[in-house]
């Protein structure tokens, strides 16, 4: 049943399908493949069953909090923060990228978002700093990569939904990972500029200007301590305090910078329900393949098998990493995260990681595969908001893909960095 259900997914893959249509077919296979008619009703219900789940309000909360950023203006209140932190440095437009990244990180938990945002504001600037647009394009896309690691994270949301991990632990343990890949891209970045004979900006680091900054970028920081705080003492859910964030932004875009309209907040719930529709219909679609693979005992054999020659944790990690790296290059992040969950999760339990480690080694794997030919959703929309030719972009982007797995390495080699923060904090 099994191969079955695979070959009519690659099939219809293949020839372009939508990717939820090809996961409801082969899940339509293997229900047929039980023989019995009346189990396709639980196909039904294990289709909606996966999406009517409360926590997952939080993706289009987080989503629509993100764009609300954009149109209110708070998005520039940070960029000018950024440059009065590290602008002055040499190459300093590529530190401002990477510290944008980390900060809008905060608030709208997708790397699409972050490099469709930025991207179209930083890539010009940093070209007309020196640097190449398909470097700047290409630091764009990877610094796009912290954004799904600091909390709020869509892909941590759907991870603790599947396996019970508690939401708001994942969301805590994300915070020094992603600052540990936002300390990598740094590394990048002053490793480029020294090398291409980058000079300062000869503006001058100021506290006065960086107090100026800070107060002017205020409206922006709160909506980070909200998200953040009300979760991290238990206040409120990952989907209140994105609902939370949503009214915050609306209110800060309607009365303190005065730049949200209502044509501007309407289109942001029409993007919002757009992509936050398409996400659903693929966790829909894969909630029935998990239920078919947890009825044939996918799980449970794979995890037999991978134990039988793993013996360390370890080991199991590096294994499960580089399955899920190949898998994702060539799979839509969502749909791997949703498949791959159910069947590695087992292992990881049953091999003696923290589930919290291992929710932030399996997010960090997909949210890489973002920017990691031929499939990585990043690349091309930088290439798209940067003009950059997309094989350009696919030859440049390597560099910016070590760079990531350089941290992921670090987070396996050393897993206090995302077990410390969580016991602190009694997750």
């Amino acid at each position: 049943m099994t191969w079955a259900m695979l070959g009519v997914f690659i099939v219809l893959m293949v020839v372009g399908a939508p990717l939820f249509v090809s996961l409801l077919a082969a899940g339509l296979t293997g229900f047929a493949w039980i023989g019995d008619p009346s189990m396709l009703r639980l196909m039904i219900q294990q289709y909606f069953g996966g999406i009517d789940v409360f926590t997952l309000m939080a993706i289009p909360f987080f989503v629509l909090a993100g764009t609300l950023m954009n149109h209110a203006g708070l998005t520039d209140r940070l960029l000018v923060l950024c440059r009065a932190v590290v602008g002055f440095l040499r190459g300093g437009l590529g530190y401002v990228n990477v510290v944008a990244s980390i900060l809008f990180a905060g608030v709208n938990g997708s790397a699409a978002a972050d490099s469709s945002a930025l991207g179209s504001i930083l890539i010009p600037a940093m070209e007309k700093d020196g640097f190449t647009r398909s470097y700047a394009a290409g630091l764009t896309a990877g610094s796009s990569l912290i954004g799904p690691i600091i909390p709020p994270s869509i892909f941590m949301i759907l991870y603790g939904t599947m396996t019970g991990t508690s939401i708001g632990g994942l969301f805590v343990a994300g915070i020094i990972p992603g600052l540990v890949l936002g300390i990598a891209f740094i590394g990048l970045n002053w490793l480029h500029a020294k090398r291409n004979g980058f000079q300062p900006t000869g503006e001058r680091f100021s506290m006065a200007a960086l107090g100026r900054a800070v107060v002017y970028a205020l409206p922006a920081l709160i909506a980070p301590v909200i998200i953040l705080g009300g979760i991290i003492w238990g206040v409120v859910t990952p989907t209140e305090s994105g609902a939370l964030a949503v009214a915050y932004v609306v209110i800060a875009g309607l009365l303190l910078t005065r730049q949200l309209t209502i044509r501007a907040l309407a289109a942001s719930v029409a993007e919002t329900a757009r992509l936050s529709s398409a996400i659903f219909l693929i966790i829909g679609a894969a909630a029935v393949i998990g239920w078919l693979l947890s009825f044939n005992q996918v799980p449970q054999a794979f995890a037999s098998f991978v134990l039988e020659f793993a013996h360390s944790p370890l080991l199991v990690l590096v294994i499960l990493s580089a399955i899920t790296f190949v898998i994702g290059m060539f799979m839509e992040e969502i749909a791997a995260l949703v498949l791959l969950t159910p069947v590695f999760a087992p292992v990881a339990t049953a091999a003696g990681i923290d589930p919290f480690h291992f929710g932030i080694v399996m997010t960090l794997n997909i949210t890489i595969a973002l920017i990691t030919p031929p499939m990585g959703a990043c690349v091309y929309i930088v290439s798209a908001v940067g003009r950059v030719p997309l094989e350009d972009l696919f030859r440049t982007i390597w560099p910016f893909v070590v760079t990531a797995l350089v941290a992921l390495a670090v987070i396996i080699l050393v897993p206090s960095i995302t077990t410390g923060l969580p016991a602190l904090f009694g997750f």
